[in-house]
């Protein structure tokens, strides 16, 4: 007997739900294949020397020194906001150095790798995304493929090559300038001195937690680029398609470094 309209009625959503995670499901491993390609091309050209060693000092510019103010206030106002947050969670029972600790290794382990590379996300990855897309809609891109120019040693591997050199530069510039930061708000706060702040960090702190920040911050700045060089190269649509990929590229690599951030302490710390 054939079935009716009815009858498979209730089968619709069920069908629809797998139909919306073979989708997505076809999408991540589209963008995993890419991801892939990009690096094996990027190891590639700079491997076989196509990389020009002035457009890398020039991304290493654009990332790096124009990025600094930026990364210096960020710094600043971690530091200011871990002392002072410390200082209020502080009782007569903890001795006033330990803050000199909790500001410390916040700020080395946590607050200045995350905040600089989401500063840098959005500084330096929307801007690689925009303007790559913006080649690729405008045609660009084929252009350089037409006369026989390789857009990857050109464009891709100088981006995520200074943004892995430049990345951890910044870290220490963000960390050192949060700490000083810290131990100013510290005696402003609650009154501790810089030898008893210092004290305080000496006596909790480990020689691996600045490879450990090191670390993360080399990670962040091979996954910042690379994702917005991916993400740029695949924009579709015009200018509202390069409005759209740069919109997608901020979300795609903030969770990134969320992601990679929840990671790093079960893998390095334990």
């Amino acid at each position: 007997m054939p079935s009716t309209p009815a009858d498979s009625a209730p089968l619709s959503p069920l069908l629809r739900w797998f139909a919306g995670a073979g989708r997505r499901a076809r999408t991540t491993a589209e963008h995993a294949g890419s991801l892939g390609t990009l690096v094996r091309d990027i190891v590639l050209a700079t491997v076989r020397l196509e990389v020009s060693f002035r457009d890398v000092v020039q991304q290493f510019y654009i990332m790096g020194i124009q990025s600094l103010p930026i990364v210096l206030v960020t710094g600043s106002l971690a530091g200011i906001v871990t002392s002072q947050q410390g200082g209020y969670q502080m009782t007569s029972v903890i001795p006033t150095y330990v803050l000199g600790s909790l500001v410390v290794e916040t700020v080395v382990l946590e607050m200045g790798p995350v905040l600089t590379a989401i500063v840098l996300v959005g500084r330096v990855g929307a801007r690689i995304t925009a303007e790559l897309g913006t080649m690729v809609v405008s045609e660009q891109i084929d252009a350089y493929h037409s006369l026989g120019r390789n857009p990857v040693a050109l464009l891709a591997a100088p981006r995520v090559i200074a943004g892995v050199l430049v990345m951890p530069l910044l870290v220490c510039i963000a960390n050192l300038i949060g700490i000083l930061a810290g131990m100013l708000a510290a005696y402003l706060d609650v009154g501790l001195g810089y030898e008893s702040f210092l004290y305080g960090a000496r006596l909790f702190w480990h020689s691996w937690d600045l490879l450990y920040s090191l670390t993360k911050a080399l990670v962040f700045g091979l996954a910042i680029p690379l994702i917005s060089v991916h993400m740029g190269l695949r924009t579709r649509g015009g200018a509202a398609g390069v409005g759209l990929t740069t919109t997608q590229a901020v979300m795609f690599m903030t969770l990134t470094i969320l992601i990679l951030d929840a990671l790093f302490p079960p893998l390095m710390l334990q």
